[in-house]
């Protein structure tokens, strides 16, 4: 039960912010009035409208952790680039802190397309996102009800919906759902009566060798000067408890199938995590829906691993649109 709850521990990355491009952080309200805090990056010389992404990605990494490095290489590619914080979480606004929605989550993307769609230098029609790991789940999703997303990339991607109801590898049956509920339902009678959130599981401080693998390569990348940020609840902190909750009710992806317009799916061949991408990928349908495994990549390498993650075919397919 205990690597249960780090279900909400998915992907970072630091990187140094270049200085070829202007970068500045910006504001924009999602449709539940929540402020969203967001990286913006402008490629120099812009002489047009020009195509735009917005990067997101995953659930406790911050905008300078992995999105702002996507974000980062794709405006040296010509793209105006949003890296945004997610509700509740980094520098965007929402109460209670650390807590997740796959409903507000979706919106979040769909409020950067606001956001992006109303700036002076981008063309409205030539919109894309991409989603890492637990947000690429979110992103697949937004894509499917947001029509302005002209196409959607996902990276080492997490069905957030499916590992909090079923467990890692759908080891936890209807009993063990069900217990797990009786745990997370009795917590919020808690919380409500101590007027406080208790918080989940996350990362030790410490690896005592018997975590698994996946654990490990999340600690080593969250944990250590590779990727930690103060401000990111997978480096510095735990989601609260009862979180989950809405994820094993609330199934993401129910309409993947009738997303038209193109998604490319990347995913790490030694990933722990192959399953989701696969699985999701037997759902689209379509000619301009596309699969790529990463040869010898596992799930980390796409976090921050610049000769792992295929930015050459990013910016092919985004040109696309």
């Amino acid at each position: 039960m205990r690597y249960l709850v780090i279900i909400l521990i998915i992907l970072g990355g630091l990187f140094m912010v270049s200085n070829q491009k202007d970068y500045k952080t910006v504001h924009f309200k999602n449709r539940y009035g929540i402020t969203l805090a967001g990286n913006l990056y402008m490629p120099k010389n812009i002489d047009a409208k020009l195509p735009a992404i917005a990067v997101a990605g995953p659930f406790g990494a911050v905008k300078e952790q992995a999105s702002g490095l996507y974000a980062e290489e794709m405006a040296k590619r010509g793209f105006i680039t949003l890296a945004f914080d997610p509700s509740y979480t980094g520098e965007s606004s929402g109460e209670p802190r650390d807590v997740a929605s796959p409903d507000i989550n979706t919106e979040d993307f769909s409020a950067a397309v606001d956001f992006l769609s109303n700036h002076p230098n981008v063309d409205p029609e030539k919109i894309g996102i991409i989603g890492i790991c637990g947000f690429g789940g979110m992103g697949l999703n937004a894509a499917s009800l947001d029509t302005r997303i002209k196409a959607v990339a996902t990276s080492t991607m997490y069905d957030m919906s499916r590992v909090n109801a079923n467990g890692y590898f759908d080891g936890m049956d209807a009993e063990k759902r069900y217990a797990l509920r009786e745990t997370l339902n009795k917590q919020r009678t808690e919380d409500f009566k101590n007027g406080t959130y208790a918080k989940g599981t996350g990362l030790p401080d410490k690896l005592n060798g018997d975590e698994p693998q996946f654990v490990k390569e999340y600690w080593e990348y969250y944990k250590t000067p590779r990727g930690f940020h103060k401000r990111s609840i997978n480096s510095n902190g735990n989601w609260n408890m009862t979180s989950p909750l809405s994820f094993m009710n609330m199934p993401i992806l129910c309409y993947s199938d009738e997303i038209r317009n193109a998604v490319l799916m990347i995913h790490g061949e030694k990933a722990h995590s192959r399953y989701f991408s696969e699985d999701a990928f037997k759902k689209l349908k379509g000619d301009n829906k596309e699969l790529l495994i990463i040869e010898g990549a596992n799930h980390v390498d796409l976090y921050d691993n610049m000769e792992k993650i295929p930015f050459d075919k990013m910016e092919e397919f985004f040109r696309k649109m």
